[in-house]
């Protein structure tokens, strides 16, 4: 698949089937997400979690992530804010990693599904408790992975309204 149409073609998949989700996909995965853009240093991090257990246990902190029960696979995206060149700039760090991951996966054949968790407090509380991450490190997010068992037609959102050229008019 071409880039081109991996973008045009990816939807938020929400259903999976039982196959594993293989440890050099996921590493695919998370090499497309280190080579998105930033702004002046890489400040994310990143943890892989398999355990369904610990992914069903997400759902009483998150109530839109019940993708995460059929989900082989996810990768919560984290920001650090200690380290970052310019400050406020983490999240767009971790966003443009976050599509790449999405993109990859399309291609790659998987599908996947952004789970949102900042800026909510309670969501991001009860991840870093769940997965032991820093108290100084923000979890933007998680992106739930599996192979597909939905089908979803590409979504045609080119709005020619919302373009300005040159200037607004």
């Amino acid at each position: 698949m071409d880039s081109i149409q991996a973008i045009l073609t990816r939807r938020s998949i929400r259903k999976y089937t039982e196959a594993p989700v293989p440890d050099d996909l996921v590493t695919e995965l998370l090499k497309a997400a280190m080579a998105a853009p930033t702004a002046a240093n890489q400040v994310w991090h990143f943890v892989v979690v398999r355990d369904r257990g610990v992914l069903s246990q997400v759902i009483s902190f998150h109530p839109h992530a019940h993708m995460l029960k059929q989900a082989r696979v996810a990768i919560v995206v984290c920001g650090d804010p200690t380290i970052e060149a310019l400050k406020g700039r983490w999240v767009l760090d971790c966003a443009a990693a976050t599509e790449n991951i999405l993109i990859a996966a399309n291609a790659l054949g998987l599908g996947a599904c952004w789970v949102g968790i900042y800026p909510e407090e309670k969501r991001m509380e009860g991840l870093r408790k769940l997965l032991g991450i820093p108290e100084h490190v923000i979890p933007l997010c998680m992106v739930s992975l599996g192979w597909p068992a939905e089908k979803k037609a590409p979504p045609d959102r080119f709005n020619p309204e919302r373009v300005h050229s040159e200037k607004w008019k």
